[in-house]
């Protein structure tokens, strides 16, 4: 017994020549939208061929993670297409052959390509980045001035935290400028405000110049012993109206170390990511312990400098039943500005300190949640081409459309679809707004469903995308119903008995006017008995057929008037008035729900006077017929 049947070849045989086709153009697409980011550094920047042939292979390693989930969508949405167009599924099926069977050769493909894009994402694709991101910061340090960011700390250039708040690109002007800096050592820390500044690369290429105006330098004067974690540290304060500091940074183009992007999370495999996430796990559980324990130490220490003691000591006697503003102003003139000036030069102090922490730990939980972000992300991606297979290939064989242009329109919009569903769940994954696994696992949430949704409809053979059943729907819904349209017939072989039709059409214009006085449509009707206690009216069932039978009768006719008044007679619906569901159980179920009972509830009432006014329809159009037929008797 053969494993792998002629058919099985067939259908893997044409979906692996449009997947091979798809996924080099899905590749292309992406390599090209990336080159058009940064064109503006490729171009006049007298690169090598072997730079840009480097270039574009490790930016192609890149997207083939993303590129691979769209291929398999558009090549099975093809297959599939194409099969349905030749009525190449049909004769599978009408062979006894379920929709799961002929699709099991290509969900085993599916699933190993699956655990290839895995391998790929874990052993081949962080090396590959870290390529890419190595030669793109190469190509930065050409003109580093120009990349600082509006809004966020830029820390490509080492040893520098830079924060603009705007930037004057015609000028190159910084405004509102705070930098972070130890390029020296750790314990050489220098903060510096300015209300504006410009970088500039020396002529030699081997420094960047930074001219600050109007600002305040804070460094840190004790390099052996002070530390950011402590509570004295001994620092300089400087006011300057203009300075020009000297960078240390060779910008002339020349591809740097890879090592240097070690430390970005996706440039690691999964288990150097584990990794990463317990070191900066700890870290920052050990910075939140030093902080506590430095605050506590702070608070208990009794061995504070004489002017904390005595401020303390002093503090302690003063009678609590007065106001503590007592204390400050029973202090001399001399004495109340020499302590307003120590209050402000250390709540300055104290600002720029814990500005520094909040940074630092804010960088540590931004890195910790980009690491598990890209941990899930291998997963997400990897689990992306069995959602796409399971969207692509039910939906092509329910549209039976093949080639290249319906097919390529609807994965378009469902790529688009989950490429912002997915970035918007990344984003707020990355930022902490949302729980990180639901973030990065969103686009996989949404799309699992629609693709178990289509593979159960195409198994069944439903004909979801039938527009007349969605139009007659939402017309059921929203009580909206068609018109008649009766035209004259060609051949009419028996004509209408114009005899009887009047004593028949005033038979029922007297059911409906009895009919009318009875059962007073214009009230409110009864919940309970439209929700618990279902009658069928059999009076409005007996009107309806009886008013059919004549419109039949009277189609023969070769009158073009009484066809034209047949067409404003009304299409009644029998049990429209009495019940919203058919099953008395969901009738049961949206009377004992008060929101939807009220709803359905509402619109029966609704029904109610539309049928009371339908009668009136039918009384004015037959009577019109009858006078019509007298006429024409004469």
């Amino acid at each position: 017994m053969r494993v792998i049947k002629r058919l099985d070849l067939f259908i893997l045989k044409a979906f692996l020549q449009l997947l091979a086709a798809t996924f080099f153009v899905c590749l292309f697409i992406f390599i090209m939208q990336l080159t058009w980011l940064h064109i503006d550094r490729l171009i006049g920047q007298g690169l090598s061929i072997g730079f840009l042939a480097e270039f574009f292979w490790y930016m192609a390693l890149t997207v083939v993670p993303i590129s691979l989930p769209l291929a398999i969508l558009l090549a099975s949405l093809i297959t599939f297409g194409n099969m349905g167009e030749q009525l190449e599924l049909l004769s599978m099926k009408a062979a006894g052959i379920p929709l799961l069977r002929i699709l099991a050769p290509l969900i085993i493909l599916v699933a190993i390509l699956s655990l290839g894009s895995f391998y790929f994402q874990n052993k081949i694709g962080p090396e590959a980045s870290k390529q890419l991101y190595t030669r793109l910061w190469s190509l930065k340090q050409k003109s580093p001035e120009l990349d600082i960011p509006e809004g966020i700390f830029y820390s490509e250039i080492p040893g520098y935290n830079i924060f603009v708040e705007h930037k004057d690109k015609k000028t190159g002007m910084l405004y509102g400028v705070m930098i972070y800096s130890n390029a020296t050592t750790q314990d050489d820390t220098q903060i510096v405000l300015a209300d504006s500044a410009r970088l500039q690369s020396t002529a030699d290429k081997m420094h960047l110049m930074l001219t600050l105006y109007s600002g305040e330098r804070f460094r840190n004067m004790d390099a052996h012993s002070a530390n950011m974690m402590k509570a004295q540290v001994p620092y300089m304060r400087e006011t300057f109206t203009h300075e020009v500091d000297l960078i240390a940074f060779d910008a002339n183009f020349n591809v740097m170390d890879a090592s240097l992007f070690a430390g970005d999370a996706r440039t690691k495999d999964l288990i150097t990511i584990r990794q990463g996430i317990d070191s900066l796990t700890q870290r920052i559980d050990s910075t939140g312990h030093a902080l506590y324990d430095m605050e506590q130490r702070t608070v208990m220490d009794r061995n504070l400098p004489v002017g904390q003691r005595d401020s303390v000591q002093t503090a302690a006697k003063v009678d609590k039943t007065q106001p503590f503003d007592s204390l400050y102003m029973a202090l001399s003139h001399e004495q109340l500005q020499s302590t307003f000036r120590t209050a402000t030069s250390k709540v300055r102090q104290l600002k720029a300190e814990y500005e520094f922490r909040r940074i630092m730990t804010d960088e540590d939980n931004h890195a910790l949640r980009l690491h598990r972000v890209q941990q899930h992300k291998m997963f997400t991606l990897s689990l992306a081409c069995l959602v796409f297979f399971f969207i692509g290939a039910p939906l092509g064989a329910i549209i039976r459309k093949g080639g290249l242009g319906m097919p390529v329109i609807i994965s378009v919009f469902i790529f688009i679809f989950y490429y912002i569903v997915n970035a918007a769940g990344e984003k707020l994954a990355k930022t902490g707004v949302w729980y990180i696994p639901f973030g990065v696992w969103l686009s996989t949430m949404v799309l699992a469903p629609i693709g178990t949704f289509l593979t159960y409809k195409s198994n069944q053979d439903s004909a979801i995308f039938n527009i007349d059943g969605y139009r007659m729907f939402f017309m059921r819904l929203f009580g909206l119903r068609e018109s008649r349209k009766i035209s004259r017939k060609e051949v009419i072989i028996k004509d209408p008995d114009y005899d009887q039709l009047p004593n028949d059409l005033k038979t029922l214009q007297a059911d409906c006017k009895d009919y009318v006085t009875e059962h007073h449509l214009i009230r409110m009707p009864n919940y309970r008995r439209i929700f618990f206690e279902y009658e069928e009216d059999r009076a409005v069932i007996g009107i309806n057929d009886r008013l059919e039978a004549l419109i039949d009768e009277l189609h023969n006719s070769r009158d073009n008037k009484i066809l034209a008044m047949l067409n404003e007679l009304p299409v009644l619906v029998p049990d429209a008035h009495t019940r919203p569901f058919r099953n008395a159980r969901y009738n049961q179920i949206a009377g004992i729900v008060f929101p939807v009972g009220l709803f359905f509830f509402l619109r029966i009432w609704r029904y109610r006077v539309r049928l009371r006014r339908d009668m009136d329809v039918i009384q004015e159009v037959t009577q019109h017929i009858i006078e019509r037929i007298e006429k024409m008797r004469e």
